[in-house]
């Protein structure tokens, strides 16, 4: 287990957490969009070099779960805060609706097949916290997960709060350290990221009326958030409630929490042993020997 950068955005491990509208926003003492832009380059760039000692080592994975309304900012916030990492240390997944053989197994299948291996960062965009909401919201898609007729629907939530608690601490105990983002953004910034999704014809491709239907459960799914992350929210998997209507502070605050993280980990550049560093330096030897019979 390791510990977890404190930050008054951390969910209470104790499930005492509610969902405010008036957390979306952030504090009226934070840093000014050029302050804000300087220190995720700042962040990027130990990240880029924390990343490398992760890899190097190849002892501890890094898994980042993103969770959010549509138009909260996953996919900028991921795009920002890995953009100087190191394409080979680092992997993204998107969970979407699940495909007929995913439905073919439990829910924690298809996301299993993509937690990242020791020495990389990996990224969830949606999880398998999907189906402890968008299932919620909309029980009637049990019906086509094909659960045994045993299984107890009234009590399911709570079933799977317990198998997903499980599972994090389980990863946990075997060096996958993990962290989890709820980008808390209010409706109405939501409603006017549609819009503008729809008036820059750049932007179109990334509007589906399906969102504007979603948006109307607002309170359903506000409810089945709080309820989420006072269940999953403990110490070896801590969620952070991001504010997410400000999307420079919703970037550089995602970047600071990583990298705290990265830095609070006990990795070091892999040491040689005696004999191995003494057969190195033979073979320096050997290859500037090379190198004076070349031709400049």
């Amino acid at each position: 287990m390791h510990n977890t950068p404190k930050s008054p955005y951390r969910v209470p491990f104790q499930g005492d957490f509610k969902v405010r509208d008036a957390d979306t926003a952030p504090p009226k003492d934070a840093p000014g969009k050029k302050d804000l832009k300087a220190a995720l380059a700042q962040n990027i760039n130990d990240l880029a070099k924390l990343q490398d000692v992760l890899y190097a080592q190849d002892s501890h994975a890094v898994l980042l779960i993103f969770q959010a309304m549509d138009a909260a900012g996953k996919d900028s916030t991921i795009r920002a805060v890995t953009s100087g990492i190191n394409p080979a240390g680092f992997q993204v997944f998107a969970f979407k609706r699940p495909s007929a053989e995913e439905l073919d197994h439990d829910f924690l299948w298809r996301t299993n097949r993509c937690l990242p291996e020791r020495g990389r960062i990996g990224i969830f965009n949606r999880s398998w916290y999907e189906e402890t909401l968008v299932a919620r919201v909309h029980p009637e898609l049990l019906d086509s997960q094909k659960l045994p007729p045993d299984v107890d629907r009234e009590h399911i939530w709570e079933h799977r709060f317990e198998s997903i608690r499980e599972h994090e601490r389980h990863l946990a105990r075997n060096g996958t350290v993990i962290l989890k983002f709820w980008l808390n953004v209010s409706r109405r910034e939501q409603l006017k990221r549609f819009v503008k999704r729809i008036e820059d014809p750049t932007k179109n491709w990334k509007f589906e009326a399906n969102d504007v239907k979603e948006s109307r459960r607002w309170d359903d799914y506000m409810a089945a958030y709080q309820d989420m992350l006072r269940a999953t929210s403990r110490p070896w998997a801590p969620w952070y409630a991001i504010p997410a209507d400000d999307k420079p502070y919703m970037r550089w605050l995602v970047s600071d929490i990583v990298r705290q993280t990265l830095q609070n980990l006990p990795i070091t550049y892999p040491t040689l042993s005696p004999d191995a560093e003494a057969h190195m330096k033979t073979l320096e030897a050997e290859i500037r020997a090379d190198l004076a019979k070349l031709s400049p």
